[in-house]
């Protein structure tokens, strides 16, 4: 079933705010927080995102860059990972949804992109 709008996951480094400023835009976000699952480990977020076919947002460049290498590696899809420099939620969010626009969730899988 093809999706049309990316739906996001943002882990344990990303401010909460960001998940709430883009639900009030009428995308779907949720966080770790959400739904309890911080302090697992990077590899157990990415599986959490695949799951529930979310892109996962994070700040955490190097490990995901390495997890996004070995999912590629083994063939094994995902649906996209945003890799984000730490700014003010606004501006995040504001950058974030050109990214959500500009692609489908169909587009998005096994990206890696870099907001």
């Amino acid at each position: 079933m093809s999706k049309l709008f990316i739906e996001l996951y943002l882990d344990e480094d990303v401010d909460v705010l960001v998940a709430e400023l883009l639900a009030k835009r009428g995308y779907s976000a949720i966080t770790a927080r959400d739904i309890g699952t911080l302090g697992q480990g990077d590899s157990q977020q990415l599986e959490y995102a695949v799951r529930q076919q979310r892109a996962l947002l994070t700040h955490n460049r190097h490990d995901f860059e390495k997890l996004a290498l070995e999912y590629f590696e083994r063939a094994q899809g995902h649906y996209g990972i945003i890799l984000a420099v730490r700014r003010t939620p606004y501006e995040m969010v504001n950058r974030l949804i050109r990214l959500l626009n500009e692609y489908t969730a169909d587009e998005f899988q096994n990206q890696v992109r870099y907001l």
